[in-house]
Protein backbone atom coordinates (compact mmCIF):
# COMPACT_ATOMS: atom_id res chain seq x y z
CA UNK A 1 0.00 0.00 0.00
CA UNK A 2 1.32 3.41 -1.31
CA UNK A 3 0.52 6.26 0.88
CA UNK A 4 0.62 9.72 -0.17
CA UNK A 5 -0.14 13.07 1.69
CA UNK A 6 -0.88 15.78 -0.09
CA UNK A 7 -0.49 19.37 1.53
CA UNK A 8 -2.17 22.31 0.21
CA UNK A 9 -0.10 24.83 2.07
CA UNK A 10 -1.55 28.25 3.53
CA UNK A 11 -0.44 31.21 6.02
CA UNK A 12 -3.86 31.03 7.54
CA UNK A 13 -5.19 27.27 6.63
CA UNK A 14 -3.14 24.54 5.47
CA UNK A 15 -5.11 21.30 3.92
CA UNK A 16 -3.63 18.05 3.82
CA UNK A 17 -4.88 14.60 2.63
CA UNK A 18 -3.49 11.10 3.38
CA UNK A 19 -4.25 8.67 0.37
CA UNK A 20 -3.81 5.32 -0.49
CA UNK A 21 -2.64 4.48 -3.82
CA UNK A 22 -2.79 2.46 -6.19
CA UNK A 23 -5.75 1.85 -8.96
CA UNK A 24 -8.44 2.59 -6.54
CA UNK A 25 -7.38 5.45 -5.29
CA UNK A 26 -8.80 5.62 -1.29
CA UNK A 27 -8.86 8.71 0.99
CA UNK A 28 -7.68 7.80 4.17
CA UNK A 29 -8.23 11.08 6.36
CA UNK A 30 -8.50 14.59 5.30
CA UNK A 31 -8.68 18.10 6.95
CA UNK A 32 -7.33 21.31 7.43
CA UNK A 33 -4.59 23.18 10.02
CA UNK A 34 -6.09 26.72 11.05
CA UNK A 35 -3.47 28.79 11.84
CA UNK A 36 -4.19 31.50 14.81
CA UNK A 37 -4.02 34.84 14.15
CA UNK A 38 -0.29 35.33 15.94
CA UNK A 39 3.42 36.24 14.68
CA UNK A 40 3.77 34.66 11.84
CA UNK A 41 7.17 32.60 12.50
CA UNK A 42 4.24 31.20 15.54
CA UNK A 43 2.20 30.31 12.17
CA UNK A 44 5.26 28.38 10.88
CA UNK A 45 6.23 26.44 13.84
CA UNK A 46 2.58 24.97 13.88
CA UNK A 47 2.04 24.38 10.51
CA UNK A 48 5.61 22.19 10.92
CA UNK A 49 4.39 20.61 14.34
CA UNK A 50 1.13 19.76 12.88
CA UNK A 51 1.88 17.98 9.83
CA UNK A 52 4.84 16.20 11.79
CA UNK A 53 2.23 14.69 14.18
CA UNK A 54 -0.23 13.83 10.89
CA UNK A 55 3.49 11.93 9.42
CA UNK A 56 3.75 10.15 12.64
CA UNK A 57 -0.08 9.25 13.08
CA UNK A 58 -0.45 7.98 9.16
CA UNK A 59 2.93 7.23 8.29
CA UNK A 60 2.92 8.18 4.37
CA UNK A 61 5.52 7.08 2.13
CA UNK A 62 5.59 10.23 0.23
CA UNK A 63 4.77 14.12 0.44
CA UNK A 64 3.37 15.92 -2.49
CA UNK A 65 2.75 19.72 -2.20
CA UNK A 66 1.15 22.20 -4.36
CA UNK A 67 4.19 24.31 -5.86
CA UNK A 68 4.09 28.28 -5.22
CA UNK A 69 2.07 30.30 -8.09
CA UNK A 70 3.19 33.42 -8.83
CA UNK A 71 0.45 36.19 -7.81
CA UNK A 72 0.27 39.74 -8.18
CA UNK A 73 0.67 40.51 -4.09
CA UNK A 74 4.50 39.60 -3.81
CA UNK A 75 4.04 39.59 0.15
CA UNK A 76 1.65 36.75 -0.08
CA UNK A 77 3.44 35.10 -2.27
CA UNK A 78 6.64 35.37 -0.47
CA UNK A 79 4.17 34.19 2.89
CA UNK A 80 3.16 30.96 0.95
CA UNK A 81 6.39 30.28 0.03
CA UNK A 82 7.41 30.11 3.42
CA UNK A 83 4.20 28.37 4.17
CA UNK A 84 5.12 25.63 1.78
CA UNK A 85 8.91 25.52 3.08
CA UNK A 86 7.33 24.93 6.33
CA UNK A 87 5.25 21.60 5.20
CA UNK A 88 8.24 20.35 3.27
CA UNK A 89 10.69 20.27 6.41
CA UNK A 90 7.97 18.20 7.87
CA UNK A 91 8.41 15.81 5.27
CA UNK A 92 12.42 15.83 5.18
CA UNK A 93 12.32 15.96 8.60
CA UNK A 94 10.66 12.49 8.83
CA UNK A 95 12.66 11.33 5.68
CA UNK A 96 9.73 11.00 3.29
CA UNK A 97 10.49 11.92 -0.36
CA UNK A 98 8.64 15.07 -1.64
CA UNK A 99 7.24 15.53 -5.07
CA UNK A 100 5.69 19.36 -5.82
CA UNK A 101 3.13 19.61 -8.63
CA UNK A 102 2.39 23.00 -10.14
CA UNK A 103 -1.14 24.15 -9.86
CA UNK A 104 -1.62 23.38 -13.17
CA UNK A 105 -0.54 20.06 -13.29
CA UNK A 106 -3.00 19.76 -10.74
CA UNK A 107 -5.95 20.53 -12.42
CA UNK A 108 -4.82 18.42 -16.08
CA UNK A 109 -4.26 15.78 -13.68
CA UNK A 110 -7.65 15.99 -11.87
CA UNK A 111 -9.99 17.45 -14.47
CA UNK A 112 -8.12 17.68 -17.75
CA UNK A 113 -7.94 20.71 -18.14
CA UNK A 114 -5.13 23.38 -16.83
CA UNK A 115 -8.08 26.42 -15.84
CA UNK A 116 -10.41 24.10 -13.94
CA UNK A 117 -11.94 26.43 -11.38
CA UNK A 118 -12.54 24.92 -8.00
CA UNK A 119 -15.98 23.91 -8.00
CA UNK A 120 -14.85 21.25 -11.19
CA UNK A 121 -11.63 20.10 -8.99
CA UNK A 122 -14.12 19.44 -5.51
CA UNK A 123 -16.73 17.47 -7.79
CA UNK A 124 -13.80 15.93 -9.37
CA UNK A 125 -12.20 14.96 -6.50
CA UNK A 126 -15.13 13.90 -5.57
CA UNK A 127 -15.80 11.60 -8.24
CA UNK A 128 -12.24 10.06 -8.11
CA UNK A 129 -12.30 9.26 -4.65
CA UNK A 130 -15.57 7.70 -4.56
CA UNK A 131 -16.96 9.93 -1.94
CA UNK A 132 -20.14 12.24 -1.45
CA UNK A 133 -19.32 14.06 1.81
CA UNK A 134 -18.28 17.53 0.81
CA UNK A 135 -14.57 18.23 1.68
CA UNK A 136 -13.42 21.58 2.61
CA UNK A 137 -11.69 23.51 -0.45
CA UNK A 138 -8.84 23.52 1.06
CA UNK A 139 -8.65 19.82 2.49
CA UNK A 140 -10.04 18.86 -1.33
CA UNK A 141 -6.74 20.77 -2.88
CA UNK A 142 -4.75 18.91 -0.60
CA UNK A 143 -6.24 15.49 -1.39
CA UNK A 144 -6.35 16.65 -5.38
CA UNK A 145 -2.44 17.04 -4.85
CA UNK A 146 -2.11 13.76 -3.43
CA UNK A 147 -4.78 12.27 -6.73
CA UNK A 148 -2.16 14.16 -8.93
CA UNK A 149 0.84 12.14 -7.55
CA UNK A 150 -0.66 9.21 -7.69
CA UNK A 151 -1.48 9.51 -11.43
CA UNK A 152 2.06 10.63 -12.23
CA UNK A 153 3.46 7.81 -10.26
CA UNK A 154 1.34 5.47 -12.34
CA UNK A 155 2.13 6.51 -15.62
CA UNK A 156 5.57 6.82 -14.35
CA UNK A 157 5.63 3.02 -13.37
CA UNK A 158 4.09 2.24 -16.86
CA UNK A 159 7.04 3.83 -18.76
CA UNK A 160 9.28 2.22 -16.33
CA UNK A 161 7.95 -1.53 -17.03
CA UNK A 162 7.85 -0.58 -21.08
CA UNK A 163 11.45 0.56 -20.98
CA UNK A 164 10.87 4.05 -21.28
CA UNK A 165 14.00 6.19 -19.47
CA UNK A 166 12.69 9.01 -17.74
CA UNK A 167 14.21 12.29 -17.58
CA UNK A 168 14.21 13.77 -14.23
Amino acid sequence: MNLILGIDPGSSITGYAVLEGGNAPHLRDAGCIRLPRAAFAVRLGLIFQNLSDIIREHEPDVMAVEDVFVSRNAASALKLGQARGAAICAGAAASLPVSEYTPTQIKNAIVGRGRADKRQMQHMVGVLLGISKHLQADAADAAAVALCHAHHSRTAARMRSAGVELKT
